[in-house]
């Protein structure tokens, strides 16, 4: 059933996105189609994008590559590059926005210093990312601070649980983590 639904025109999807270091190796993937089996077929992929893409200079601006018959917008930071795969008919600028969106969240979870160790540390609230942002290839969110702010609530380390709290006190805890994270 999610397959067709990501399949289908009426929804904009997302292949994939990928996280991956200055030598081409992952830190942080997450695929939404079927168009890459195996994980050996994932990981080639990601190898044969990594070289087609590393004498580019998306540094400031996002690029947008078509590459095996898909749309890559893509963008690199310090030893990170950031990519997202979408199909060869899908929005280049809800593409770009996703990745922006991933990329400004990111920023703002790890307090502006946005590389592979400090993403390693954090690993957990990079994938949390991912889940906001697209489920199952559907894409749910592109604001970086609202997907900060549910990363946040996710990772909130308050003293009772999430379930056990009130709305208005998850939001509070929520509103004090980002808060703290901003300023720090």
């Amino acid at each position: 059933m999610a397959h067709i639904l990501a399949s289908d025109d009426c929804c904009p999807s997302v292949k994939n996105i990928l996280l991956l270091d200055s030598e081409g190796k992952r830190v942080a993937v997450k695929y939404f189609s079927d168009e890459w089996p195996t994980n050996n077929s994932k990981l080639a992929f990601e190898k044969a994008l990594f070289a087609k893409t590393l004498r580019a200079n998306a540094r400031m601006e996002a690029e947008i590559v078509m590459f095996q018959d898909n749309i890559i917008v893509y963008k690199f930071v310090q030893d990170l590059h950031f990519f997202v795969t979408g199909g060869d008919h899908e929005n280049e600028l809800l593409l770009a926005a996703v990745l922006q969106g991933f990329f400004d969240a990111v920023t703002l979870l790890l307090r502006n210093n946005v590389d592979k160790r400090e993403a390693l540390e954090n690993l957990d609230l990079i994938f949390l990312c991912l889940d906001e942002i697209v489920d199952q290839g559907i894409i749910l969110e592109t604001d970086p601070s609202v997907i900060a702010g549910k990363v946040a609530i996710h990772s909130m380390d308050g003293a009772a649980p999430l379930a056990e709290q009130t709305i208005s006190q998850a939001l509070a805890t929520a509103r004090e983590h980002l808060t703290r994270t901003l300023l720090t």
